[in-house]
């Protein structure tokens, strides 16, 4: 018997028609969850629209014994994220976890780089995460419980000729930060994933290889998936955080700040801060914020310290 059961719930996945979506949606199912499958079917750099891969996972998720729909909205427009969610109350009458994965990809760097590539990621990765987010949070605030997972990537990291792709990913993480205080109060927890698995997007083959090629990295799809799950399922401890999963390792990644130097002698120049470089760099005591108002409290606390020599009356 299965510990961790979705059985009750209804999950939607965003790009599920192929590769690591597709991997989501068929665990979930697997466990018990009704599933939406959306998919545009479009190519891996955003063009074209196809039917066939969302419905084709529902098919194997009911050969499977599942429950499963498919939905093929445009998760870049607001209309396409109500569209999805209302997809999700329509079929299985409500929605519990929503599985952000849809994404696209066209490599582009400084100075080739253009708006409109910058302005499609972010369409497809940043807003298409608020739409459906925002469509499904009246549904989570209703019933008081929500399980959201948004996909960031490594990516943000940087490459030369990922800019947009990059920027796109990172402004997911400030998306599921802010999304996690809002739903604190209303048993919504918002977490990201960070995959690791050689998709197409990821400079793999359209089809994945279905086990190991001697002298490469095997990093499938399937990999990443419980980690998904877990961030998904009702017993998810953390709110608010990024994980990254694939070819059988699950880490934590996270966003710190050094303890720094604190200048007290007046206003500081540009020489103190020169002269106490290695200070403001040093990652010896450093600390995760928790939110921007942790932040500030640590970055401000010299400011509130006791003056030398006072003491309370």
């Amino acid at each position: 018997m299965n510990e961790f059961s979705f059985e009750g719930r209804v999950a939607v996945v965003t790009g599920a028609g192929r590769g690591i979506g597709r991997a989501h949606a068929r665990l979930l199912a697997e466990r018990g969850a009704k599933v939406v499958v959306n998919d545009l079917g479009g190519s891996m750099d955003g063009d074209g629209w196809d039917a066939g891969p969302a419905q084709k996972v529902v098919e194997e998720i009911v050969a499977a014994g599942g429950e499963a729909v498919a939905d093929t909205h445009d998760v870049s427009t607001p209309a396409g994220g109500r569209a999805i969610v209302d997809t999700a109350i329509e079929h299985f009458g409500r929605i519990d976890i929503l599985v952000n994965n849809a994404g696209i990809i066209r490599w582009a760097g400084l100075p080739e780089v253009d708006a409109d590539n910058l302005e499609r990621h972010l369409a497809v990765h940043l807003l298409g995460s608020f739409n459906t987010l925002r469509a499904a949070w009246p549904h989570f605030v209703e019933q008081r419980y929500g399980r959201v997972v948004l996909t960031t990537s490594s990516g943000m990291f940087g490459l030369d000729n990922n800019l947009s792709y990059a920027a796109a990913k990172a402004g997911t993480v400030g998306l599921a930060r802010s999304a996690k205080l809002a739903g604190e109060p209303h048993g919504i927890k918002v977490n990201l994933i960070a995959p690791a698995a050689m998709t197409r997007m990821g400079g793999g083959p359209e089809e994945e290889p279905t086990e190991p090629v001697s002298g490469q990295p095997y990093m499938p799809s399937d990999a990443v998936a419980p980690m998904v799950a877990f961030l998904a399922h009702e017993d998810c401890p953390v709110n608010g955080e990024i994980y990254t999963a694939g070819a059988g390792r699950f880490a934590r990644l996270f966003i710190a700040s050094t303890e720094g130097y604190a200048h007290e002698a007046g206003p500081a120049t540009v020489e103190d801060v020169a002269a106490h470089w290695d200070t403001i760099n040093d990652e010896k005591g450093y600390y995760v914020p928790s939110d921007l108002m942790a932040w500030s409290g640590a970055f401000l606390k010299h400011q509130f310290a006791p003056i030398a020599g006072s003491a309370d009356s």
